[in-house]
């Protein structure tokens, strides 16, 4: 072999060496970049139970009419003087902002929140069909509350004094698994809900 064919080939060696390196590198700034597009994973911090309540057009809603779905919940009532207005206010945004999620509001005052009362107030709130409001006798109500979204309510005082319960949502994905709790009365804790809804509904947080 001549000098020069040596020369050649070294060179061709180098140039070989040089595009392996090349490729190592191009690969793992993909894999570093895919690693920090993927959405963290949810936990799941319990499943909601069974449960037969009424919503506002009078059909019976029952848990797994929500199966399948991803969707959020919270919990207010139609006379509420504090939280409330803001937390419909809240919903109304996630309305507009979250296609194909639904949303689900608990009257925490069954008692005078008929169907009829849901109605009218759904409607001051500009609610779609996506967006249920649900009422039904207190104690399914309560329980529902407490043992299935462990959520803090308290109604046991005399009438007239306030009814107390929690500014939560609750994100909950399509197999009724809770995955998220977030303050309503927050708006950086609602910025994260509109995230981790995003990521649940398009694959990315399961």
């Amino acid at each position: 072999m001549t000098e020069t064919s040596r020369r050649r080939r070294a060179a061709r060696t180098r140039d070989a060496r040089v595009r392996r390196r090349r490729v190592s590198l191009l690969t793992a700034v993909l894999l570093v970049s895919a690693a920090g597009c993927r959405h963290e994973s949810l936990p799941v911090l319990g499943t909601v139970p069974s449960f037969a309540l009424t919503e506002r057009g009078g059909d019976a809603l029952r848990a797994q009419d929500l199966a399948g779905h991803v969707w959020i919940a919270d919990f207010v009532f139609t006379h509420c003087p504090d939280v409330c207005p803001a937390l419909t206010g809240r919903f109304a945004r996630l309305q507009r902002d979250l296609d194909g999620v639904r949303l689900v509001s608990f009257s925490v005052d069954p008692t005078r929140d008929t169907p009829e009362v849901l109605r009218e107030y759904a409607t001051r709130a500009g609610a779609r069909p996506g967006w249920l409001f649900v009422t039904g006798p207190r104690d399914a109500v309560a329980a529902l509350l407490r043992d299935g979204f462990h959520v803090a309510f308290a109604d046991d005082g005399p009438p007239s004094a306030p009814i107390t319960h929690s500014d939560r949502f609750v994100l909950v994905d399509g197999e009724l698994r809770i995955r998220g709790y977030y303050h309503g009365s927050d708006e950086a804790d609602v910025a994260r809900l509109v995230r981790d809804t995003t990521a649940l509904r398009d694959g990315g947080a399961s």
